[in-house]
């Protein structure tokens, strides 16, 4: 696995090493010693997936507050995402920076993204599936969502006019919301 740092603390872009010949390719998806080898530090603990039908499908931006915040490993496994992290950890050296990464089928690149930071990823083709890891269980109470287009923030999507589903139409400011995070 080659781990690349990003503009954002903490967050790692990684590509596996893929194997392939005559039948097809090979690589590991997840290696719990090649990662902390690399100084990633994750007990993940589930997988989700998600699909979307349609190019210009938004999701995010997400988290999940204290007690239960998550650190994530994001694989796009059909189609092609802009994958996007937003650093809100008060005193990071990265405090309200954004990446965005191209993670598709064919580059089989994953972001890691560490607890303090936003999530979100927008479908640059149909018939998108993604699947990431998770470092702590899904909680209802601690599940946030910051509206896409703060312009605190100022994530560039290059999209107008996303398909958005009703949680993340009504999501409010980062400065409006219970979110806060410590570096």
């Amino acid at each position: 696995m080659k781990l690349t740092e990003t503009a954002i603390e903490g967050v790692y872009e990684i590509e596996p090493q893929v194997f392939g010949d005559n039948r097809g390719w090979f690589y590991e998806s997840y290696s719990k010693e090649k990662l902390e080898k690399l100084g990633i530090k994750a007990d993940f603990v589930q997988d989700n997936r998600s699909f979307s039908a349609t190019k210009g499908t938004l999701r995010g931006l997400h988290c999940q507050t204290d007690p239960k915040a998550q650190s994530k490993l994001i694989t796009c496994l059909q189609g092609a995402i802009l994958d996007v992290a937003v650093d809100i950890r008060k005193g990071s050296p990265t405090y309200m920076k954004w990446i965005a990464v191209e993670l598709n089928a064919e580059n089989k690149k994953m972001l890691f993204i560490p607890k303090g930071c936003l999530h979100g990823f927008l479908t640059l083709t149909e018939n998108v599936e993604v699947s990431y890891k998770v470092d702590e269980y899904y909680s209802p109470e601690n599940d946030r969502s910051i509206c896409f287009c703060d312009p605190e923030i100022g994530v560039e999507w290059g999209e107008d006019n996303p398909v958005l589903s009703e949680k993340d139409k009504k999501a409010p400011l980062l400065k409006d919301s219970d979110v806060k995070f410590e570096f």
